[in-house]
């Protein structure tokens, strides 16, 4: 087991209506002009930008609006952010939507008083002294931005993905009102809670099985996860099941489902370069991916594969032969998948057939240039790495 430092100092307001406290929250925590940053039309379109702008009048806070954060989210549009809030003497942002934006608005909070360049912060050239408060009003369960340290970002210039973490950008709340995400399309829906079920995955295969407490967490939130997503796809109006997956998108990223235990990220760093590359969904991207590499991988630490298998996946256990539990987990994982929509290679991804070129680009992206190793189950060199992309392809 390791030594591990546990920190989500976010406050959450869960429940219906739960954005009526936005104002109240803003002032709390010293809000004195709010950047109200957000996506695309659906805030719009649902009422809820207009809601978050009216309460905030209300109680008094001056806000500016930033809109036309898109999935995959721009540097450029965290520079046009950062000028912004310097322009109107901002000190507070606000993100309403979901992990796009959540992150967008960490990148601008780390570049407002930074003189230098904020991409300098991702790529390990420089780090953060202070950022402005970061808060969100949920509207797309996924990432775990909301309560993360985590914030990822796509330079146009190259089309280089890369994230960057610091607790100093931790949001200091999180609004989440499940009736929100009543609307998401299944797409939308399936891809989030692959994402999220990812997150706990990419900590939960990892050679320190001896946090029993942590890795039951992980399987408990992975199950749910699981179950859930059935029944909001045949109902996407069911508040019981949307709050399930709400909930679940934030434990499976504050730390929790890992504590104690060294994780991986292999499997998101390769799908970095693969919606760095095609602009993807994430969440589907990490379904084309991760089958891939747990067959590369599985023999690192078999018996690993198989209580994942059998606790999650709900195989059967053949003690007679373990590694055909483990495959068979991996089997259930991508039947899983496809039952929810979502692609179990990079052909189904992105509609046709990846070129040689492209792999080797995406191997050069996420090894830096050959000189970099990602994942700990096993470490990945290149060759590792080209050879998951080609399994995936």
């Amino acid at each position: 087991m390791k030594d591990f430092k546990y920190y989500a100092p976010t406050e959450v307001v869960f429940g219906k209506e739960s954005e009526e406290k936005v104002a109240q929250l803003v002032k709390h925590y010293q809000g004195n002009k709010v950047l109200v940053h957000y996506g695309g039309s659906s805030a719009k379109k649902s009422g809820l930008l207009d809601k978050i702008c009216r309460l905030l009048e209300e109680g008094g806070i001056p806000f500016v609006c930033l809109g036309g954060v898109v999935p995959n989210p721009r540097l450029s549009k965290v520079y046009e952010g950062i000028e912004l809030c310097r322009k109107e003497q901002v000190d507070f942002i606000l993100a309403v939507g979901g992990g796009s934006v959540i992150d967008s608005a960490k990148a601008i909070a780390y570049g407002v008083p930074f003189e230098g360049d904020v991409w300098d912060f991702y790529i390990g050239k420089a780090e953060p002294a202070c950022c402005l408060p970061v808060a969100s009003v949920l509207t797309i369960p996924a990432a775990g931005s909301e309560m993360s340290e985590a914030s990822v970002i796509t330079n146009e210039e190259g089309w280089i993905k890369l994230g960057y973490s610091n607790d100093m950008a931790r949001p200091k709340f999180a609004i989440m009102n499940p009736g929100r995400t009543f609307t998401l399309p299944s797409y939308q829906t399936a891809a989030g809670v692959t994402d999220m079920m990812m997150h706990t995955m990419e900590r939960y295969f990892t050679h320190d099985d001896d946090m029993d407490l942590t890795t039951g967490l992980a399987e408990a939130v992975l199950r749910t996860m699981k179950d859930s997503v059935f029944e909001v796809l045949k109902n996407p109006t069911d508040y019981r099941y949307r709050s399930q997956i709400m909930w679940g998108g934030s434990v499976a990223h504050w730390g929790l489902t890992g504590c104690g235990m060294a994780d991986d990220w292999a499997t998101h760093n390769l799908e970095h370069e693969l919606s760095g590359m095609f602009d993807v969904t994430h969440g589907a991207g990490l379904a084309a991916i991760w089958p891939s590499w747990a067959r590369y991988v599985y023999r690192e630490n078999i018996s690993r594969f198989v209580r994942f298998a059998v606790n999650v996946m709900d195989v059967e256990n053949d003690f007679t032969d373990p590694e055909g539990t483990a495959l068979k987990g991996i089997a259930a994982m991508e039947r899983f998948y496809q039952a929810i929509g979502m692609p179990i290679t990079i052909h189904e991804l992105i509609g046709r057939e990846i070129t040689d070129e492209e792999i080797k680009e995406m191997v050069r992206k996420c090894s830096h240039d050959y000189q970099c190793t990602t994942g700990q189950f096993k470490v990945l060199h290149a060759e590792d790495m080209e050879a998951i992309y080609r399994m995936a392809r």
